[in-house]
């Protein structure tokens, strides 16, 4: 169908660091399908990989660095790996500790991006999503501006090259912007035609701050209990699919291409190595004005990922989860 992107979109940062825009995401991948899909992906030319220790299988891609990277053929400088801090890591003197375990199950000595994954804490032994509302801590407990600075502190050690959030609304990232003057230099969020994220991508622009799309998609393939009944599908979507006949692509390209094309990074998960290609040759799709507009006028609004697993009935952040805001 394509040849090999050669021209994939990058993001550069202010000291010049560049991360390919489309990478391999890892979330819902299982720890026996991850090390190879991490390899497929090295082999066939992405050169960015999104992790997460919550995502419970950072060792098995850590497998796969190992193994490419001895190879020799794959340079380590040469990928871009990003991790995340769990929430349970939100204190002060818990970042650095579990940086450090995440660069252990990944065999690296530094990562070149590492994000507070949710503005959200919990107690130091909720390893997974609480239970009730005591597995909380709130933010008057661990304020986010002192994980925030316990994240620049890991910077300036080295132990990570950039470091950035996940899942920040503006009226977060303003709040943090009036607390410290090193600003999250990424912000990664679910992203894609059913929520474009328009006013937090203009947000970002202005400040300085690159943007990630998780769930391009539309996050099929997650849990159950995370899903609802109605929920519209994206992939499947008749404007999409139109597009996608229009181009001789596949849906999935479209929507990865979209993400690329409006200058942000873009995660698609996979462990087939069939679409761990094809999701990459979505560089080499080129939507016209058409397209925009269509994908632009879609109609319908959709969040997959709305935070609620985090709500238990008297929680600290039941009165501020803003992520709709």
């Amino acid at each position: 169908m394509f040849e090999k992107s050669k021209k994939m979109n990058h993001l550069e940062f202010k000291n010049g660091d560049r991360m390919a825009a489309i990478g391999l995401g890892t979330w819902k991948s299982r720890p026996a399908e991850v090390e190879n899909a991490v390899k497929t992906a090295l082999e066939n030319g992405y050169r960015h990989i999104d992790c997460a220790r919550n995502y419970a299988n950072e060792d098995s891609v850590g497998r796969a660095f190992s193994t490419v990277f001895s190879a020799g053929k794959i340079k380590r400088e040469d990928v871009w790996v990003t991790s995340k801090l769990w929430n349970n890591s939100h204190k002060r003197d818990d970042v650095i500790p579990a940086l450090k375990r995440t660069l252990k199950d990944l065999q690296l000595d530094a990562l070149d991006l590492y994000l507070i994954h949710w503005p959200v804490a919990f107690k130091n032994e909720v390893e997974t999503f609480p239970e009730d509302d005591s597995d909380y801590l709130s933010l008057a407990e661990v304020p986010l501006i002192e994980t925030w600075e316990a994240m620049v502190e890991a910077k300036k050690l080295g132990l990570t090259r950039h470091v950035g959030v996940s899942n920040f609304s503006i009226k977060k990232l303003k709040a943090l912007s009036k607390l410290t003057n090193d600003m999250p230099e990424m912000n990664q969020v679910e992203m894609h035609p059913f929520l474009p994220q328009n006013e937090l991508i203009e947000y970002c622009s202005e400040n300085g701050i690159h943007t990630t799309a998780y769930s391009p998609l539309g996050s099929g393939d997650r849990h159950h209990s995370m899903k609802k009944e109605d929920e519209p599908s994206l992939i499947n979507h008749k404007t999409i699919v139109e597009i996608a006949q229009k181009h001789n692509c596949n849906p999935a390209q479209v929507l990865i291409k979209w993400a690329e094309q409006r200058g942000t990074a873009v995660i698609p998960k996979s462990t087939s190595e069939k679409h761990i290609i094809m999701n990459l040759e979505s560089a080499n799709v080129k939507l016209d004005d058409a397209d925009l507009d269509a994908i632009q006028n879609i109609g319908t609004r959709y969040r997959y990922v709305d935070g609620e697993f985090f709500v238990t009935p008297g929680n600290p952040y039941s009165d501020i989860f803003d992520l709709k805001d």
